[in-house]
């Protein structure tokens, strides 16, 4: 029996896991050498230990005796009863392209819109790092993996990721990913590094987004560090992280996630580009909505308090808040009370997603959204699994609806 039963469920956030030499394979040769090794985060099974080549040597090793782990009938034989139990490269898909779509019918999902796990922060900080040939080189490897692994099955949606750095570039790779059958456009949650978001001069992106009712998704992992590093400067331990390592996510870290989307989003409705694209669609994932509620309070005070100095302010037609409902969606975590969001923000905002195959999406992500919706209404649920997915993936939710 699948672990979904009983509804239709479109998952917001999946991913697939990267091999060791993922993005090089996919690399142009001329760049190909200049993409570094991929290195796991500390606390994973995988040995990383001598020289580049010796690393890159015994992780390709792991990863064949990896495979053929997944391919024996001893696996097979527990992988329905152990679909949300098995997590990151153990999970059934996770890295075999030809496998995820058992994990679909496993899971009991419509469809997932994926991401990738490791590269995000690689992409962003290739963006930022004054080298815009390889930021676009390593953005089109990134981008022909999504579109391999995702071909395995048309419900995987594949986001392919735009580099906003120079803008004449991005309007050209923006054309490329949409002509390659992106699903979504992702970029980086944060301000590119020398320009805002809202620059005129990336107009050219979301025209192009919107005239292909393609979204735009922002997703965590992509802004480099979310808080000042001094903040475990106290004289005490570092704590792990999920995976008994360094690189992902704790408590206080955990706090400056909804940062970057949070400022992005309202630069973009104040200064305009909600107004003048009025069909662009812009999905927040794996960044929570817990704290969406007060944000859209905190631009009601912020446009209460300016819009009489701001011409910019004046001339939009909406509320800062009417322009979130209208063209923006969220994915909660299953440790959020999306029941609380929904009564505070509306049924409108927020959407399923389940992180597949990593950790932090747990065993039980649909028995915890559920316990938080309690009495919530059947609208309601069709909303959250199904509806606001759909509104957001444009062309794709369209065509998965049909």
């Amino acid at each position: 029996m699948p672990y979904s039963v009983g509804r239709i469920v479109h998952d917001a956030d999946a991913h697939l896991m990267e091999t060791p030499t993922w993005l090089r394979d996919h690399a142009e040769a001329t760049y190909r050498d200049r993409l570094p090794l991929l290195r796991y985060p500390s606390g994973n099974e995988l040995r990383q230990t001598g020289s580049p080549e010796e690393q890159q040597r015994d992780l390709v090793a792991s990863f064949e005796t990896l495979r053929r782990r997944h391919g024996s009938e001893e696996y097979r034989r527990t992988e329905a009863a152990e679909i949300m139990a098995r997590k990151n490269f153990a999970a059934t898909g996770s890295f075999i392209a030809e496998d995820r779509s058992r994990a679909l019918d496993l899971l009991g999902f419509s469809s997932q819109l994926i991401f990738n796990t490791f590269h995000n922060g690689r992409l962003h900080g290739l963006e930022h790092a004054g080298d815009d040939e390889l930021a676009y080189a390593a953005a089109r490897a990134h981008n022909r993996g999504m579109l391999e692994f995702c071909g395995a099955d048309p419900r995987l949606l594949p986001s392919l990721y735009v580099p906003l750095v120079n803008p004449e570039k991005a309007i050209a790779a923006t054309r490329d990913a949409l002509a390659q059958g992106a699903a979504a456009l992702l970029v980086a949650s944060g301000c590119p590094p020398t320009f805002s978001p809202s620059h005129t001069d990336l107009f050219g992106v979301w025209a192009q987004a919107e005239e292909a009712g393609i979204p735009v998704v922002f997703h965590v992992g992509g802004t480099g560090d979310l808080i000042d590093p001094h903040y475990f400067v106290n004289g005490l331990p570092v704590p792990h992280d999920f995976h008994g390592g360094d690189e992902n996510f704790r408590s206080v870290d955990y706090m400056g996630i909804p940062v970057p989307p949070a400022q992005t989003l309202a630069t973009l409705i104040f200064d305009g580009v909600l107004e003048r694209f009025p069909d662009l669609r812009i999905g927040v994932i794996e960044q929570g909505a817990i704290w969406v509620p007060s944000w859209l309070r905190q631009m009601e005070s912020a446009f209460e308090a300016f819009c009489r100095h701001e011409e910019r302010l004046q001339g939009l037609s909406l509320r800062p808040s009417d322009y979130v409902h209208r063209q923006v969606r969220f994915t909660p975590y299953p440790t959020e009370d999306v029941g609380w969001i929904v009564a505070q923000a509306g049924p409108d905002l927020v959407m399923f997603s389940s992180d597949y195959p990593h950790v932090e999406g747990g065993r039980k992500p649909i028995e915890r959204f559920e316990a938080s919706l309690g009495d919530a209404s059947d609208d309601v649920r069709q909303q959250f699994y199904v509806d606001n997915f759909l509104f957001l993936m444009g062309a794709a939710g369209a065509r998965l609806a049909a």
